[in-house]
């Protein structure tokens, strides 16, 4: 084997010589070239194989491993070996090796790319002529790769601009994320993507969609791994070796069975200059990733951010609006004036600025859950979501997916993924209604929430953290039921770290004129009417009136008067409701009667209702009342009521 090299220093003159003459002709025209492709460049290179008597010529950059750029005849199998001797030693060289002769020259471009000459023809003493061809070529294949560069990046900034189009419509975040990681392998040729969102507050990365597992989504520590490091010090970072960068954290490739070679991930940027989250690039198809990646990726994640940042905002929007139009904001005033309400008022002031866990408890239609929204919209979670579920609507099974979420599959009738309402109260509040109706096996699952802030929906493996003060309400004695065992204890030790006891509307009938005027005003308003006035006797009857139904009651009466009231005053008339028969009188006090009378009352009801229930036989009635027949005929006289009375329907 017989090796030559030749460094530029030692480059002779060329003199427009006769030997001299086709070679200073032919770098006259490759100075004067300007390829438009590869096939371009193999023209030139066929010029090249004239001169020198190749007959095999070619251009060779090292990617990773050698990439052959253009060819004229066939430079393959390349001599590997001596190729990184050739850039180290930035000299050409004559090899020969067998019957095999080949020039290798550096070319000085910006790329350092390497000129392949091969061919018996080839002698040492075309070492100056190959270096000064070298020399030229530099000059072109610069011109080349800046021109072919400046169009591929036009070719991205237009596919860029006209995904952002397509992407401004979508309205739906995960199914925008999934179109952004398939957009992003096709414009950067790479095998996998990923969008990362920073959850600060959890300190944790949500990336979406992660491709091979189950669930689409991963959740990391944000000061874990690469991206980690990239949503911290807000860089770039590209890794050509994954496994051998002790940055790399191989967990996820065990989990999914992918194995990362090259890596791209640079961090996304709102419109106010805040990180929120990485973009992050897999395995360059066929090479490492390059300056010109990073720079299209830093331009695709521009309008990434954007859109994602817009979908984000449209679904908070939407769920902000499905839960106003359900509530009414002023639903959260707690009116009243009476000792307890003023105590309540101030211990809810207190509590909203807290995260504790506030057990409400009271009769039905006492105002639960007006307490809990008050508790939510004076706090600071008072800019997120406010969800309530009533937990005796639902079954063990339905209460579980209801809370939880289930994944697609995950039962029959699972078509969709169902995100459950610890996930559509992040940052905000759920509020638990009838607390007391769940199951013991939901109770169970309700408490390992409430300890360990993390979930799992039904059919899923993720674990999912959740950020939720957590209200609870009922209507009935839970110490009770802790004790009858229908209640756990320690969960009721943990929901009723602060408990709230609401006054029924009986304990403070001086707030029921208050409330009345309240409710009064604003479904006047509705019914688009000047607002209506109650009369001074109307106001004796509402407030000597037992409200069984407590402050549900009075609303409602409250609507009815304000649509079906003629006139400008609401007087006893139209609370008639109050003797209707097909309501409970017992234990009215609002007609101010004494206990004769109201047991006389009591006593005829009683008899009628008895009557009414053996379909007018007076035996049978006798006889239901413990009574001889002639003793009921004797009682009914006393108490004025006829025989025809008592029996009509």
């Amino acid at each position: 084997m017989s090796t030559r090299w030749m460094r530029w220093a030692e480059l002779p003159w060329l003199e427009r010589s006769a030997p001299h003459a086709s070679l200073i002709r032919l770098c006259d025209e490759l100075a004067k070239a300007t390829p438009a492709d590869a096939a371009g460049f193999a023209s030139l290179l066929g010029e090249i194989v004239a001169e020198f008597g190749g007959p095999n010529c070619g251009i060779v950059r090292r990617a990773g491993d050698w990439l052959v750029l253009a060819q004229r005849g066939q430079i393959d199998p390349l001599p590997r070996m001596l190729l990184p001797d050739v850039l180290d030693r930035d000299a050409a060289v004559f090899q020969q090796e067998g019957g095999e002769r080949t020039v290798i020259a550096p070319i000085p471009s910006l790329s350092r790319d390497l000129l392949v000459l091969s061919g018996n023809r080839v002698d040492p003493e075309c070492l100056p002529g190959v270096l000064a061809v070298a020399r030229i070529l530099g000059r072109v294949v610069d011109e080349f790769t800046s021109r072919d560069a400046s169009e591929r990046h036009v070719s991205r900034l237009k596919a860029t601009l006209q995904l952002a189009r397509s992407f401004a419509g979508e309205t739906d975040s995960q199914s925008l994320l999934t179109a952004l990681a398939r957009e992003a392998c096709k414009l950067l040729e790479c095998e996998r993507a990923s969008i990362f969102l920073w959850d600060r507050e959890q300190r944790q990365l949500i990336a979406c969609p992660a491709l091979g597992l189950d669930e689409g989504k991963l959740w990391l520590p944000d000061n874990k791994g690469i991206v980690g490091e990239v949503v911290q010090n807000q860089r770039v970072v590209r890794v050509d070796d994954a496994y051998a960068d002790v940055r790399f954290d191989r967990s996820v490739d065990k989990q999914t069975g992918f194995k990362t070679r090259n890596l791209l991930c640079v961090p996304l940027f709102g419109a106010d200059g805040g990180c929120l989250g990485a973009f992050e690039l897999l395995n360059k198809i066929g090479a490492d990733f390059s300056d010109e990646d990073i720079e299209a990726l830093e331009e695709f994640g521009i309008q990434a951010a954007a859109a994602v940042m817009n979908t984000l905002q449209l679904e908070q929007l939407t769920r902000s609006n499905e839960q106003l139009s359900e509530q009414v904001v002023d639903h959260v005033n707690i009116i009243g004036e009476s000792a307890p309400i003023v105590a309540l008022r101030g211990t809810i002031e207190r509590l909203a600025a807290t995260d504790l866990p506030v057990l409400i408890l009271g009769e039905s239609g006492t105002g639960k859950e007006v307490a809990a929204q008050a508790l939510h919209y004076q706090g600071p979670r008072a800019k997120k979501p406010f969800v309530a579920v009533n937990c005796a609507a639902l079954t063990e099974t339905l209460l579980e997916s209801e809370l939880f979420g289930h994944e697609k599959g995950a039962f029959t009738d699972a078509h969709s993924t169902h995100v459950g309402k610890f996930e559509l109260a992040e940052g905000g509040t759920l509020f638990l209604d009838e607390i007391g109706d769940m199951s013991l096996g939901g109770q169970a699952k309700l408490l390992r929430v409430l300890e360990q802030k993390v979930i799992t929906r039904v059919g899923g493996t993720q674990p999912i953290s959740v950020n939720v003060r957590v209200l609870a309400a009922t209507n009935a004695h839970l110490a009770d039921m802790v004790r009858e065992k229908k209640f756990r204890q320690d969960l009721y030790y943990r929901l009723s770290v602060v408990t709230l006891d609401l006054p029924p509307l009986r304990d403070r009938p001086e707030d029921v004129v208050l409330l009345a005027d309240f409710f009064l005003t604003r479904f006047c308003k509705q019914a688009k009417r000047k607002p209506l006035v109650i009369s001074v006797d109307a106001r004796k009857r509402l407030q000597r009136h037992g409200w069984p139904g407590n402050v549900r009651e009075l609303r409602n009466l409250m609507e009815r008067v304000a649509f079906l009231t003629n006139g400008d005053q609401v007087g006893v008339d139209d609370l008639a409701f109050i003797l209707s028969p097909e309501k409970d009188t017992f234990g009215d006090l609002s007609d101010g009667i004494g206990l004769m009378d109201a047991t006389n009352r009591f006593q005829a009801e009683y008899i009628r209702r008895a009557v009414k229930r053996v379909q007018g036989n007076m035996s049978e009635a006798a006889t239901l009342l413990g009574l001889h027949r002639s003793n009921l005929y004797r009682k009914m006289g006393q108490l004025g009521l006829e025989v025809s009375e008592v029996k009509t329907p």
